[in-house]
């Protein structure tokens, strides 16, 4: 995976938006306003939100698998993009960290993602 497919594997989603709010480096993409990846533009690694018993089995599974880098490490994993990681499980973990967060939106939300 590449930077612009990762850019458009996460703006495919429905009622994601693409912002820098930490800075001109560093792209965040949210659903209906809530993180759920991050990436640099030199796209040497991905956050991803994920539940805490699984980001412990992949951070033990993937060398390429680590703690959230400035995130809650409960939470999130930084993942290297250093070819390691097959793309079909990027597209996996991208669409399990989309959908954490957007089954934690409000019930106001959640109406609103539904008939976008």
């Amino acid at each position: 995976m590449n930077l612009e497919l990762f850019r458009e594997y996460c703006l495919s989603k429905k009622g994601v938006t693409e912002e820098l709010p930490f800075g001109p480096d560093t792209l965040v993409y949210k659903v209906m306003g809530k993180m759920f990846a991050l990436t640099g533009f030199d796209f040497v690694s991905i956050n991803l939100k994920n539940e805490p018993e699984k980001n412990q089995e992949l951070r033990a599974e993937f060398d390429a698998v680590l703690e959230g880098y400035h995130m809650n490490k409960q939470h999130w994993n930084t993942v290297l993009i250093n070819g390691k990681i097959k793309d079909i499980l990027l597209r996996e973990w991208i669409d399990e960290s989309y959908r954490i967060v957007a089954n934690s939106l409000t019930k106001k939300l959640k109406e609103e993602l539904k008939n976008l």
